[in-house]
């Protein structure tokens, strides 16, 4: 089973990838989101040689082939595009065997509890803490995730004061039993990571995501030393060296590869194993509603060590509205994972047909 052709529908936020094999197969990916049409560009001139002819069942192999053969372009981009192969490859390999991609890595398609994630800093923290409530009662959430410092803020908060108030509120309005997470974006220095820290354990938070900017490793572990409240963080990492080294010298305590940044499901694969051998928990970074979310339930439903809750994301963004023939839903605070062959889900026709198109074939 060779590839065939490789295919890219872009906009500027999402690149759907369509690969095609010889004998007839084909599977749907994606690209990592935002800046995607660069993305394609990177898929069609520097992964599309490797991949066009080679053997379409050795999905890791490829994957590895190409970030090694591309060793002078280290980092995102290359990894973002392989991800769109690796991610239409296990879709092509579910929809030949009959079976879902979360079956294919022994999983079973289920219902998986979600905790909604805010991705909002511009909301005040009773705007915040009402509409968490609220959502609360209308989904069922048991679990919610909020903005806390600033994106590589170095301690300046959006103003001053704003994320104890917000986690305060926050915290009043959801109650005990609803666990609570926080997200600072490489926010802090130590020092004022810790700070923060202390008071998070105080309001019983259980994940403390990213608390400084996470190239600064030993940064973060004097963090993770210096707290009880876990500390989480990997989304942005791309090389598995780092990744080694990160897990070896327990930078955190819980590991979060996102699916399609790190270069698709069998890297973000390698990640949780390493995780498992270290005794950690893994829970991937999935923060929009296009298929990295669709990507993620099915790998949480398999792996052993992930977390109670997957994230998923509370805010509605327009461009990932048409995507799918159908939408996902919360329902007591769970989602079902799609049970149908490969990723389960369809790509809107009429959105692809909008899309910018290119294509590498042999």
């Amino acid at each position: 089973m060779k590839i065939k052709s490789i295919e890219t529908f872009s906009t500027r936020n999402i690149s759907i990838v369509r690969v095609k094999t010889d004998d007839g197969f084909e599977g749907y990916g994606q690209l990592a989101t935002y800046h995607a049409n660069i993305s394609a560009m990177v898929l069609h001139q520097q992964v599309a040689p490797y991949a066009l002819g080679a053997d379409a069942e050795r999905i890791a192999d490829l994957v590895d082939k190409v970030v090694e053969g591309e060793h002078k372009f280290p980092g995102s981009y290359v990894c973002r595009a392989v991800g769109g192969l690796d991610t239409a490859l296990w879709d092509l390999h579910g929809k030949r065997a009959g079976l879902s991609v979360c079956e294919l890595l022994g999983g079973t398609p289920r219902a998986i509890g979600v905790y909604g994630s805010s991705m909002r800093r511009n909301i005040s923290p009773a705007d915040e803490a009402e509409r968490l409530q609220r959502l609360q009662a209308e989904q069922g959430f048991r679990a919610f995730k909020i903005r806390i410092g600033n994106n590589f803020g170095r301690d300046i908060d959006v103003y001053p004061g704003r994320t104890e108030q917000v986690v305060a509120a926050v915290r009043k309005a959801i109650g005990d039993d609803t666990s609570l997470y926080v997200d600072a974006n490489s926010g802090f220095t130590p020092r004022r990571a810790i700070e923060v820290g202390r008071m998070l354990e105080q309001q019983g938070v259980c994940h403390y995501e990213e608390p400084c900017p996470y190239p600064e490793l030993e940064w973060t572990k004097q963090v993770t030393d210096a707290l009880d409240v876990a500390v989480t963080g990997g989304e942005q990492d791309t090389d598995m060296a780092h990744w080694k080294r990160m897990i070896s010298m327990h930078a955190v305590d819980i590991v979060q590869p996102d699916i399609c940044y790190i270069g698709g499901l069998s890297r973000a694969l390698e990640v949780a194993k390493l995780a498992q051998y270290a005794g950690m928990t893994c829970t991937p970074h999935a923060a929009n509603h296009s298929m990295v979310t669709v990507f993620t339930m099915h790998m949480v439903a398999a792996i052993p060590n992930a977390g109670t809750f997957m994230e998923y994301s509370i805010e509605s963004d327009s461009w990932t509205e048409s995507l799918f023939t159908s939408k996902l839903q919360v329902s007591n605070g769970q989602v079902q994972v799609p049970d149908g062959p490969g990723w389960g889900v369809t790509i809107n026709p009429e959105w692809l047909e909008k899309a910018d198109y290119q294509i590498s074939q042999i």
